[in-house]
């Protein structure tokens, strides 16, 4: 039997797994696989970030601070 659970390791590096009730009591095997991680110049899809950022209305018009330089 094999059961896959992900989890998030917290800095102390210390787990409490929740075993489901199928695994009989005894010896286990665990295997640890870090997430996979984006190489460098890997290409994520497009709109990928969609919502994660907030432009306001008025973005595009011109800054006070720069007035005397327009």
């Amino acid at each position: 039997m094999s059961v896959t659970q992900t989890v998030e390791v917290p800095d102390s590096h210390r787990l409490t797994i929740d075993v489901p009730r199928e695994i009989p009591a005894g010896p286990v095997v665990l295997t640890f696989t870090p997430k996979a991680v984006p190489e460098s110049g890997e290409r994520r899809g497009f709109g990928c970030a969609k919502g994660e950022f907030i432009i306001s209305d008025d973005f595009d018009e011109p800054l006070e601070d720069f007035k005397d330089y327009m």
